[in-house]
């Protein structure tokens, strides 16, 4: 079990002000209260990571958690909390929406929208968090799901997905292949949004060109390495033309190929950071991901970030020595 906090092992005295602090880098920064700051605090969080998802588990006693606009501003979070309630009974409000959540109900948590939520005396509740860019989604369209989550076929489907993915969470989260489950939960989340439909939507339908975007997406995300990637490709992969492919990108003000690009320097900047690749040099790591014209990807990447690639590993390299990116190499 990753646990990464529990009040087992703090003062009874300082338990109230530490759970306020581990709240704080575990999740979202919100403020904390206590239901009864001076009696029987305690709270136990777990953490498992699953290449760019992760599951967050916490029990704990009566708290009330608020995310404030100006925590908002300050700190938006890049990621967005599918929960599984799984003790007691709570409460939450966002966006209008107020609902009482009984163990094993599925819920939405937007952390970049103001939230209140909290229960009574001890509780419990498992968060699996994503990364809002890999969802391939608009924001809009992911708040017009949150309240009808009930009404996807994908709901009892998600929620299992948590629960049994917590109950093997050590296992799964320690195999080579712990990246794959992360990425196969990013998937189930986008089509539990896509399914979840308004009342007024008799017909139940999702819109063609959402699903059809972030297909498309999620295909270049996938295949970002290949150096032949294009257009073309794409639409074919998809069995769509091309020109339906255009048209699609075009009513959602996308640069298909401006995206690619983006994208793969991304990758190579995450690349260049990393202590482990070292011993790679930068023509072999924007080779990697599709660069075939160094002058090209060193002009590209200078235009993006502002530093030249080499710039910015060294700069990367002197933080780690420094302790910012952790051990120092050797």
């Amino acid at each position: 079990m990753a646990v990464v906090f529990d009040t087992g092992f703090v003062a009874p005295a300082e338990r109230a002000h530490a759970i306020i602090t581990a709240m704080q880098e575990a999740s979202a920064p919100c403020n904390v209260v206590h239901e009864n700051p001076d009696g029987r605090t305690h709270a136990q969080f777990d953490v498992w990571e699953f290449g760019d998802a992760n599951i967050f588990r916490a029990d704990m006693s009566g708290i009330q958690l608020i995310r404030t606009p100006k925590q908002i501003r300050t700190t938006p979070s890049p990621m967005l909390a599918i929960a599984v309630h799984g003790k007691g009974a709570a409460r939450y409000e966002q966006d209008g929406l107020q609902r009482e959540l009984a163990v094993g109900d599925l819920h939405l948590m937007d952390l970049n929208a103001p939230y209140d939520f909290r229960w009574v005396g001890d509780g419990g509740s498992t968060c699996l968090h994503v990364p809002l860019d890999q969802l391939d989604l608009p924001v809009e369209r992911i708040r017009r799901a949150a309240p009808h989550l009930h009404r996807s076929p994908f709901y009892r489907l998600v929620s299992g997905h948590i629960t049994e993915m917590t109950r093997q969470a050590d296992a799964l989260s320690t195999h080579p292949t712990a990246r794959l489950t992360g990425s196969a939960s990013i998937d189930l989340i986008r089509g539990l949004l896509l399914s979840a439909t308004e009342p007024d939507r008799h017909d139940g339908a999702v819109l063609p060109s959402e699903i059809a975007l972030a297909e498309i997406r999620n295909y270049v995300r996938r295949n970002l390495a290949d150096p032949e990637l294009d257009a073309a490709r794409i639409a074919a992969a998809l069995n769509i033309s091309l020109r339906h492919l255009y048209k699609i990108c075009a009513a959602a003000d996308y640069s298909l190929a401006q995206w690619i690009i983006g994208q793969r320097l991304d990758r190579i900047r995450d690349d260049l950071a990393d202590p482990r690749l070292r011993h790679c040099s930068i023509a072999i790591i924007a080779f990697r991901w599709g660069f075939r014209d160094a002058s090209h990807f060193t002009r590209r990447f200078r235009v993006t970030y502002g530093v030249t690639p080499r710039e910015w590993r060294r700069s990367t390299a002197e933080d780690s020595r420094n302790g910012v990116f952790g051990d120092p190499q050797v």
